[in-house]
């Protein structure tokens, strides 16, 4: 393998690859990328068997070959050289030899035979959706999921497809987000049900944060696959039945508060500086035109603030866990954020007045 290309052109593509590599890695080879040349174009892949992503990138070549590098070593390398360094790759043996100006290394190989492939699958017909779109949809719902919970299946993200509208809809069991976005109606095949790992939601929105206007989705029956531009990130799925989320929306809420949504998180965010470490729980009552938040630790400290709210119901006090309210106001894009409860005991329906389609809910806390 042998061939030229400039600092600029590889660096990018480099770190977006090796963003799916672990650092710690129990395979060797899950801590390489594969390079494989072949006229001019080299495809980089980059894999933690869980996700896969590939980047193509246009060089000047004189020899096609395949081998591994590590990925750190060389996504260091390439980015501590000048801008529009031109850069030479040579494999010599089982070394791979970068040079730029004078400055020369040999970076260890693995052979390419030994580097894990996504097994074949048939994917469904692509759908074509804007990368802001779709990183919206993510970006209003991914706070949700759960981490490490022992019902696999909360560790990532549903995403449905639901009469010509692609929905997101995340949970840990104890708050619930969900969002929705416009998508190609009268397909013949859809998406259909599937639920993206945590790890692929969040190796797809790094990617989309930077992605061309348009990207393309297509799934198969264990593997989701984002195209964008010369990217390819390929993620499994996890095998699993998502809970039946429309149960926990609550319906009967008749108590509606509407808040400045800066106002209402800044007086969070300062109460929750004296909540219970562990628990993280705060008061909040409803009065007619005002919200009084407040809180209390084991150390007999204690906050209190008020603000006022449209707002003329019955008196109600109920108990949240402040951080699921701060999460949920830091994805709220509009001014205000509505509140609907029932009663002390029951969920409460949080909604965007601006953003119709997005809405989360929040379990209330005994305290």
């Amino acid at each position: 393998m042998k061939f030229s290309v400039t600092r600029d052109s590889i660096l990018k593509p480099l770190q977006q690859v090796g963003g799916v590599v672990e650092r710690r890695q129990t395979l060797p080879i899950l801590s390489n990328v594969l390079l494989v040349l072949e006229g001019s174009k080299l495809a980089i892949t980059g894999t933690d068997l869980e996700v896969e992503m590939v980047a193509n990138v246009n060089v000047a070549t004189d020899l096609p070959g395949t081998l591994t590098v590590p990925a750190r070593k060389l996504v260091d390398i390439i980015r501590e050289l000048p801008e529009q360094a031109e850069i030479d790759f040579t494999q010599k043996g089982e070394r791979l030899e970068i040079r730029s100006g004078r400055f020369k290394s040999n970076l260890s190989t693995l052979p390419s035979t030994d580097f894990p492939a996504v097994e074949a699958d048939t994917m469904s017909a692509p759908i074509s959706v804007g990368a802001e779109t779709l990183k919206s949809l993510l970006d209003l719902t991914s706070f949700a999921m759960a981490q490490q919970d022992v019902r696999y299946f909360l560790n990532g993200m549903l995403l449905e497809e639901v009469e010509g509208q692609l929905r997101s809809v995340a949970t840990d069991g104890h708050r619930l987000a969900m969002n929705q976005i416009a998508i190609e109606p009268n397909r013949a095949d859809g998406l259909g049900q599937v639920i993206v790992p945590r790890k692929g939601v969040l190796e797809i929105q790094r990617l989309l944060a930077d992605s061309p206007e348009v990207v393309e989705l297509s799934v198969s029956a264990s593997h989701l696959c984002l195209t964008s531009g010369p990217f390819v990130l390929t993620t499994k799925l996890v095998d699993g039945r998502f809970p039946d989320y429309q149960r926990v929306i609550p319906k009967d809420g008749d108590k509606v508060i509407l808040a400045d949504k800066l106002d209402f998180k800044r007086a969070l965010n300062r109460t929750a500086i004296l909540s219970n470490e562990k628990f993280r729980g705060v008061r909040i009552q409803f009065k007619s035109g005002l919200l009084e938040i407040s809180t209390n630790n084991p150390e007999q400290e204690d906050a209190e603030e008020s603000l006022p709210v449209d707002y003329s119901g019955p008196e109600l006090e109920i108990g949240f866990n402040v951080g699921y309210l701060q999460d949920v106001l830091n994805v709220v894009r509009g001014s205000q954020v509505k509140l609907t409860v029932n009663d002390s005991n029951s969920s409460a329906l949080i909604e965007d007045p601006e953003a119709d389609q997005a809405l989360y809910v929040i379990m209330p806390m005994k305290l």
